[in-house]
């Protein structure tokens, strides 16, 4: 029997780049040798059956940007780059289940022939039930990215606490980074804002956290680096942990 007393979580979002999902020296956006297919799913399938539940958002980055899309109306761009994460969402699924994971794409507008509809309560059930549920289409509406809907899923999935896996090793005391210590490994939601370092978090999806007094914590961390994500859930220091102020403000 899996002891789930040496988990940090029980139930959490995972936020993940699309740039996972492909590998450097090819051209294909999505490939077998990428991260994401070689060390970063199997992760995923190992911390799950550690009893961990999991709500996983990909980006879509390495398909299409919206901000980079110029030339194209920016609402359109944002579309594309919601659909961008269905299809990386729908690797995930497959490789998922190639290692024995069972797992649900929910997309947050419909699209019935190929996922499920996002309905919160149905997400929570899948979740309970065991299953892995991956988070397609951001939020369903523009002008939001990927970070900002990994915080609100968060928030309404009752998850403790969202993993934003990156490339990056942390945050820094300044902005740009002066990579001349480790990263800070705590800050607070008000003092991430106050650094800007927008780039790396979405601070909207900080405000919104901020705005709604949760005590959701997020952590900043190397996903690339294998072991990494098993260490944070296991309780070691990895990356950077952003609290919330209400956090700080309850601490007697």
């Amino acid at each position: 029997m899996t002891d789930k007393k040496e988990l940090r979580y029980k139930r959490v979002i995972l936020k993940i780049s699309g740039e996972s999902c492909k590998y450097e020296e090819r051209s294909s956006p999505v490939d077998m040798y990428s991260p994401l297919s070689k060390e970063i799913a199997p992760e995923i399938a190992e911390i799950h059956k550690k009893g961990v539940e999991i709500g996983v958002v990909l980006g879509g980055g390495n398909i299409v940007r919206g901000r980079d899309l110029k030339n194209v109306d920016k609402k359109t761009a944002d579309e594309m780059g919601m659909n961008a994460t269905v299809i990386n969402s729908l690797y995930l699924y497959d490789l998922l289940k190639k290692l024995g994971v069972d797992s649900r794409v929910m997309t947050a507008t419909e699209m019935k022939e190929i996922a499920e509809l996002y309905i919160r309560k149905r997400a929570v059930r899948h979740m309970e039930k065991g299953r892995i549920v991956i988070l397609a289409g951001g939020l369903g509406k523009t002008g939001f990215t990927t970070d900002t809907a990994a915080s609100h899923r968060a928030w309404e999935l009752n998850a403790q606490a969202v993993l934003k896996g990156t490339k990056i090793d942390g945050l820094y005391k300044t902005y740009p980074p002066k990579k001349t210590g480790n990263p800070v490994k705590e800050i607070t939601y008000r003092e991430t804002m106050k650094l800007g370092a927008q780039d790396i978090l979405d601070l909207a999806a900080l405000g919104f956290l901020a705005q709604e007094k949760s005590d959701i914590v997020i952590h900043i961390f190397d996903i690339f680096k294998k072991g990494n994500l098993t260490k944070l859930m296991l309780g070691e220091e990895v990356g950077t942990r952003i609290i919330s102020d209400k956090k700080v403000n309850d601490t007697p």
